[in-house]
């Protein structure tokens, strides 16, 4: 018998990537044979990573083959066919109308990916989802079979090496900074960060907005967004990063006072997990599956009212208590992302699976 993990693209550094290298070690710990299968598969990656999809051949009824849920794609449709046990690990969609305003391909891309998990809804037996909102977003769309919740697996000590020291030295100011870690994307509603930060600097205008991520695909929206930091007059204070190494996202997690997230969409959310790691408060707002990862801690926003958040933010910076309070809630909260806590619930729901 076989534990094979499939997935349309394999990336080198992102959420999915990471769950899908650190799992294939844990089902090799269990004692059994596994494997990765991808269409694309970043050529950063070591050469025994994974292999393509075209190689995955001799199935047997007993083989159990878990499919990693984002997005769009036939392989969708193909696995649906393969003979054998099927599980579907379920990372969710964002949905259409988010990118229709910017992007018709992104837009068709994310319809199909939700065409997909509908027609998957009576063709796998078993359901891994990321967070609680994941799964209730599978309820909603008919699945009747056994869906567990298994948060995604963070591997901590990668956020233990060096950070960039340009960065650091670069932003290490004297000036307050607010970060956001996450692709520049209609959902992420980066412009709802803006609009708190201006309003923030109004009470503190020794500050400036981070905006980490790629824009590479949304470039409308980030066009936008420029736009719109400069009709505020905020041009020089709203730092886009754009795509850039893993080192210096770290540099930007060590430098933020806070973090502020307003996306509208998450069906995890990593990086607030992250600014946890680094003892940075997270003020997010309370949408999608943040509430779940959040976990009643750091600060959960009610709505995007900018001139509240912005209220929320200064407390936040300048109450030492207040921060102290928070940042020891984010630390018990992030005992429950461990890695050995959450691949031991893999394993568990694995051999549950298997055994059934």
């Amino acid at each position: 018998m076989r534990v094979i993990q499939l997935l349309p693209t394999l990336s080198f550094g992102d959420a999915i990537g990471n769950d899908t290298l650190a799992l294939k070690e844990a089902i090799a710990r269990m004692g059994f044979r596994s494997e990765v299968y991808a269409e694309n598969i970043d050529k950063r990656l070591p050469a025994d990573s994974a292999k393509s999809v075209d190689k995955l051949k001799d199935l047997r009824d007993d083989d159990v083959v878990l499919y990693h849920k984002s997005m769009g794609t036939d392989l969708t449709f193909r696995f649906a066919e393969m003979k054998c046990r099927r599980i579907m690990v379920y990372h969710n969609i964002t949905p259409t109308e988010f990118f229709r305003p910017y992007s018709s391909e992104a837009a068709a891309l994310t319809e199909y990916g939700y065409e997909g998990v509908r027609y998957l809804s009576d063709k796998v037996e078993y359901c891994m989802a990321d967070s609680g909102y994941n799964r209730g977003e599978l309820l909603k769309m008919g699945y009747k079979c056994p869906i567990d919740v298994r948060p995604i697996l963070i591997r901590f000590e990668d956020y233990k090496q060096t950070p960039d020291e340009e960065t650091l030295r670069k932003y290490s100011d004297g000036k307050k900074n607010l970060v956001f870690v996450g692709r520049i994307a209609p959902n992420k509603k980066q412009e709802d960060v803006i609009r708190a930060f201006y309003c923030y600097r109004r009470l503190n205008p020794d500050s400036r907005l981070i905006l980490v991520g790629s824009y590479s695909g949304m470039e409308n929206y980030f066009e936008r967004l420029k736009k719109y930091a400069a009709a505020l007059g905020l041009e020089d204070d709203v730092v886009f990063t754009g795509h850039i190494k893993f080192s210096e996202i770290l540099a930007y997690y060590r430098l933020a006072d806070v973090f502020v997230c307003m996306s509208a969409h998450e069906g995890f959310c990593v990086p607030v997990v992250e600014a946890m790691f680094f003892d940075v408060p997270v003020i997010a707002l309370a949408s999608s599956a943040l509430p779940d990862t959040m976990g009643g801690s750091g600060i959960l926003l009610p709505d995007s009212d900018p001139v509240f958040a912005a209220g929320v933010i200064d407390r936040v910076i300048r109450d030492e208590s207040l921060r102290k309070h928070i940042i020891e809630g984010q630390r018990r909260r992030l005992e429950d992302f461990s890695y050995e806590r959450i691949m031991s619930i893999f394993e568990t729901q694995l051999k549950n699976f298997i055994n059934r």
